[in-house]
């Protein structure tokens, strides 16, 4: 075994450093944003407080080990699920603690800030998850087509609990992060192509049929699924957001001509003019944008790329399955995240309201983001190398 590292030689730092680099650009964002005018409230030492909060957990995350956190999985998950059933079926309107915004029912009211169970169910799904594919592995060492669909119909069925919970409320982005979780970590365990590229090839055909129709053949959507005619509204504004300028292809506009008009170097902390609704939030790209333009904008796509390689890096050196399985989920939502926030700034994709990791201003959102990399920090801190490959975790 090598020699027993000191505590602080076992804390990745270089993660600590990067998580550092997002709290600093994202105080200067929130607090650029503030320019707009659109609230009142001050949020930069609130998101400073968020941090505070993350990163006290984070040293709290660091006395449970790997095998912890296998046990504690499937409570977590049911624990989320809890959450998510109290929320449906709490009282909805002004001074309940549940209320709609923007006709999506995720909240719950707190005094300091409003609580969404989906953030946290992100992470509790992906630990059961990873649980329940290593578990399955396990009890079946010798692979084949009987034992994959097994697998791949037990996947199903975790995923399907609180994806129906989440577009009940109706939170379509997020159902989707859910969706991206699963199908990274369907790839990865080990399921055979066979079943995986026909699975996903139906999708595929499945969603792209949906888009069409949507598109094509309202009326009939309508009339055999119920469907209203504001929710076809995101895919027209995506497509055309100019002939919806007045309403819901606004803010994709206001979007697009914030990031162009910072060119490449950007007009300056709090020189924007283009307003935009909502940009210390789900918009917060476009700030960091006009502000230091294209430099700046690239900038923080690359720090999200050194968190992605750091993380893939981590992944890798772990021997312990549950672990890595763990690791490869967490890779995945953050990604998606990263990916689906700037592609709707620029109309690669539809609006959703997915806020940018460690940067939009949110207490759930942030925090949420936190306890999936606490989790990768206890990994990382209580791993060990052992000699002649064999390696395992220690404590």
């Amino acid at each position: 075994m090598q020699t027993n590292k000191s505590i602080a030689d076992r804390i990745d730092w270089s993660l600590a450093f990067i998580l550092f680099l997002f709290f600093v650009v994202s105080l200067i964002a929130i607090s650029s944003a503030q320019t707009s005018g659109q609230y009142l409230t001050n949020f930069v030492p609130r998101q400073g407080i968020f941090y505070i909060i993350s990163i006290t957990m984070i040293g709290v995350l660091m006395y449970f080990d790997s095998e912890q956190f296998k046990k504690m999985a499937y409570y977590l998950y049911a624990f989320g699920i809890f959450l998510l059933i109290v929320l449906m079926i709490s009282p909805d309107g002004p001074g309940q603690i549940a209320e709609s915004v923007n006709g999506a029912k995720a909240w719950f009211h707190l005094p300091f800030f409003n609580l969404q169970p989906a953030e946290f169910m992100k992470t509790f799904y992906i630990l059961a998850l990873a649980k329940m594919i290593s578990s399955h592995h396990e009890k079946h060492p010798l692979k084949s087509l009987q034992t994959d669909f097994m697998l791949l119909g037990k996947i199903a069925l975790m995923l399907s609990v609180p994806l129906g919970f989440i577009l009940l409320q109706p939170d379509l982005g997020t159902s989707l992060v859910f969706i991206a979780i699963t199908l990274a970590l369907t790839v990865v365990s080990g399921i055979s192509w066979k079943i995986i590229a026909p699975s996903f090839g139906g999708v595929a055909v499945i969603g792209g049929s949906l888009l069409w129709m949507a598109v094509n053949m309202q009326a009939f959507l309508s009339d055999n699924f119920g469907l209203k005619p504001y929710m076809f509204e995101r895919i027209y504004t995506w497509l055309d957001p100019y002939a919806y300028a007045e309403s819901g292809g606004y803010n994709l506009i206001a979007a697009m001509n914030a990031i162009g008009s910072g060119e490449v170097f950007g007009k300056g902390y709090q020189g924007r003019q283009v307003y935009v609704p909502e940009n210390h939030t789900d918009f917060i790209f476009t700030v960091i944008s006009e502000d230091f333009g294209f430099v700046g904008a690239s900038a923080v796509i690359i720090l999200f790329f050194m968190l992605i390689y750091h993380l893939t890096k981590i992944t890798l050196q772990l021997k312990d399955v549950f672990s890595t399985y763990v690791c490869a989920g967490i890779i995945a939502m953050i990604t998606f995240h990263v990916f689906q926030n700037i592609g709707m700034t620029i109309q690669l994709l539809p609006i959703t309201g997915i806020p940018l990791p460690f940067i939009s201003y949110g207490g759930s959102s942030l925090i949420g983001n936190m306890l999936a990399l606490g989790i990768v920090f206890s990994m990382k801190f209580h791993h060990r190398n052992y000699m002649f490959g064999n390696d395992k975790e220690a404590d």
